[in-house]
């Protein structure tokens, strides 16, 4: 089973990251569609701009988890597939 862990800029300009076993355009439909309820439903349309597939749910759930807890730049660095700038953007290097 593939899951795909997503990020999506909505229309105010914000990053919303999650996961998915469907077909990721199918996904990116419902978003805008407003079937998804929840935060990315008052700030449609959204952009596809990320995605990473993976064999085992529990490794996209932590992965999802990982990308959440990340700052704003951190996840543009991640969306520009800078994975050498990453570890610079750490909150611990940061303070």
């Amino acid at each position: 089973m593939e899951v795909t862990v997503y990020i999506v800029r909505c229309s105010d300009n914000s990053y919303y990251t999650g996961l998915t076993k469907q077909n990721i355009e199918a996904r990116i439909w419902e978003h805008n569609a407003g079937i998804c309820d929840g935060y990315t439903r008052s700030r449609r349309p959204v952009e596809l701009v990320f995605t990473e597939t993976y064999n085992y749910m529990w490794d996209a759930i932590a992965r999802e988890r990982q990308i959440k807890g990340w700052s704003r730049v951190k996840k543009e660095a991640l969306i520009r597939l800078d994975y050498e700038g990453l570890p610079a953007l750490a909150k611990s290097h940061s303070r």
